[in-house]
């Protein structure tokens, strides 16, 4: 039985060192990309943002959507129903964009001061933002019914899609980093990622951030191995239409799973941008944390089988081995080889974990300068809590297999298929 142990504990070591190694990869890449440049390539371009209920500080998150560092861009906002809490907000928003540009031109020109001549101002040839209203979800996410919705409300004249989720807050140089990759011609789409900051610290908002961390670095150089992010994602219109990703959308829930397929079955790159990496603030229970990560797994079983399934391998055999390893250290004789194996391997493999969630933290610093004071209290628990989002993994997996059935934002939803969604109560 010993050797069976030493056997997935190599595994386990080998696995921790390849990590740590990706982790080195991961900063050098950061600050590779966050050296370049600024790009000068800013077509037209629609930023569709679907909204669904009250998202903490979502009024924060929609207003920095008016700040963003780009030319000429239109901001699509979308739900689903005009009852909707988020309408309030976003006419709330739109009116204070009105009111405040107005008087910008006021003191400019000395024109009276008027809400109607303000919105036509804005309009004048592109809208700048508007609200559109999609139907209710019957074979898709609502999300994704309301994104299928908003792509027909673009102007003429828009050359790419950027998609944002509402709990998300896009820095000022956002939008003109995630357009960037797309100059290129043969990219199929440029994504970013999320990171989140809770308002007011406590475990399982940290538990539900490491956790989403360990994600976060399976995004890099490799264009091939990307995967797309609908909450930070850009995608060349021209592609879109080619690729018909509209019709594509149609029966799924994941919109984001959906592109990446279509990108891997097109065999075209998915860039990701460091610059393009979102912070979302919030705080969350525990119940609220097992939820989201839950989901994500149940998402991740039906689009991507091969995915989930080296998610539940790598989660067992490191809870097994290390709990293996810790009772072997404590039962066994210091001076015999069962001990000094257990013992090594948990000091490779603390030390590696700890050292790939540093160089981790320390990208995304360089990429979140605006959250600095944020992440650097992070540094302690992100630092930790590793040793326990392995097991939250575990037991996410293990949900996944047993039900597909998820709630998302107020409805319920069985997964069928990729390309069937079911819902069951809205």
């Amino acid at each position: 039985m010993i050797f069976v142990f030493y056997f997935f504990a190599a595994i386990l070591v080998l696995l921790s060192v390849k990590s740590l190694l990706g982790g080195i990869e991961y900063l050098r890449f950061f600050e590779t990309e966050l050296a370049k440049p600024r790009s000068e390539f800013t077509p037209f371009v629609t930023v569709i943002a679907p909204c669904r209920g009250l998202d903490p500080e979502i009024d924060v998150n929609l207003k920095a959507l008016f700040e963003l560092d780009y030319p000429a861009y239109e901001i699509i906002f979308v739900v689903d129903d005009a009852g909707d809490p988020a309408v309030a907000v976003i006419n709330e928003v739109l009116n204070r964009r009105d009111a405040g540009t107005l008087r910008e031109t006021k003191q400019a020109t000395g024109e009276s001061f008027s809400l109607t001549s303000a919105s036509q101002r804005l309009s004048g040839k592109h809208e700048r933002a508007k609200l559109v209203i999609a139907n209710k979800a019957k074979t898709c996410s609502q999300k994704v019914e309301n994104l299928r919705e908003a792509v027909l409300h673009a102007s003429q004249d828009s050359k790419a899609f950027a998609f944002v989720d509402s709990d998300a807050r896009p820095s000022s140089e956002w939008l003109r980093s995630l357009i960037a990759p797309l100059a290129n011609e043969n990219v199929g789409a440029a994504t970013g990622y999320r990171w989140f900051i809770a308002k007011k610290p406590g475990l399982a908002s940290e538990l539900r951030s490491a956790w989403n961390a360990s994600i976060a670095t399976a995004l890099g150089p490799n264009t091939k191995s990307n995967f797309c992010w609908g909450g930070s994602m850009a995608i060349r219109r021209d592609t879109f239409d080619r690729l018909n990703m509209r019709d594509r959308w149609v029966g799924t829930l994941s919109d984001d799973f959906a592109v990446t397929r279509a990108m891997n079955e097109a065999e075209l790159p998915i860039v990701f941008v460091p610059r393009a990496l979102t912070a979302s603030v919030e705080d969350c229970t525990f119940a609220q944390m097992l939820e989201f990560t839950t989901r994500q797994m149940k998402i991740t079983r039906v689009y991507a089988t091969q995915l989930w399934v080296l998610s539940y391998f790598g989660a067992t055999l490191f809870n097994v081995v290390m709990i293996a390893a810790l009772l072997i250290a404590i039962l066994n004789q210091p001076n015999s080889v069962p001990f000094y194996i257990a013992v090594a391997t948990l000091l490779i493999v603390i030390i590696c974990s700890t050292g790939k969630a540093w160089l981790r933290l320390t990208a995304v610093k360089l990429a979140l300068p605006q959250h600095h004071k944020a992440l650097k209290k992070q540094f302690f628990l992100q630092n930790t809590l590793w040793i326990v989002t392995p097991a939250i993994f575990l037991y996410n997996c293990v949900a996944a297999s047993l039900s597909r059935r998820m709630t998302w934002r107020g409805t319920v939803y069985e997964l069928k298929s990729p390309t069937e969604t079911v819902i069951i109560a809205d």
